[in-house]
């Protein structure tokens, strides 16, 4: 096949991974995400918060919101703040990631809900200090949806 061809068939199936993951149409969801940030976020979990972020969309979607990381004396957990916005994808997870990189290894759970507070327990197999964000990502098409870079505190 031609380089051009090539190239050319290279980009048109780009573009329908993006959009099978990318925004579905018109949404409301600029004023819901703006609502959501002005609210202070809460967290379902009781312990001692590590490490925290805010979400920022990638891959062309509107991710918003906080997300941080608890010791709750049993187990590391990920938590989703109640100001949490995805403005939605077939098949996301959450999982993490390192410095752009999300780890595959590291799928925590599937995102049931589109917004609001969601908690995933770490397993004991994954080490949270070898990771500096948390990731939606679209496991169908591979390609992240919205990352949290988390400052430890």
């Amino acid at each position: 096949m031609p380089q051009r061809t090539l190239l050319a068939a290279m980009a048109i199936a780009g573009g329908l991974v993006l959009a099978a993951c990318g925004p579905s149409g018109p949404t409301a969801s600029s004023s819901r995400s703006a609502a959501a940030a002005t609210a202070t976020p809460t967290h379902l979990v009781d312990g001692q918060e590590t490490a925290r972020g805010r979400f920022t969309g990638r891959s062309g979607h509107e991710t918003s919101g906080h997300a941080s990381v608890f010791w709750d004396g049993r187990n590391w957990v990920v938590s989703l703040a109640s100001d949490f916005f995805f403005d939605g994808a077939p098949d996301p997870v959450i999982g993490f990631g390192n410095n752009g990189e999300f780890d595959t290894a590291t799928i925590l759970g599937p995102l049931e809900s589109d917004t609001g507070a969601a908690t995933f327990i770490v397993p004991a197999s994954i080490d949270v200090g070898d990771y500096n964000q948390i990731y939606v990502w679209c496991e169908l098409f591979a390609v992240p949806l919205g990352a949290a870079d988390l400052t430890l505190l």
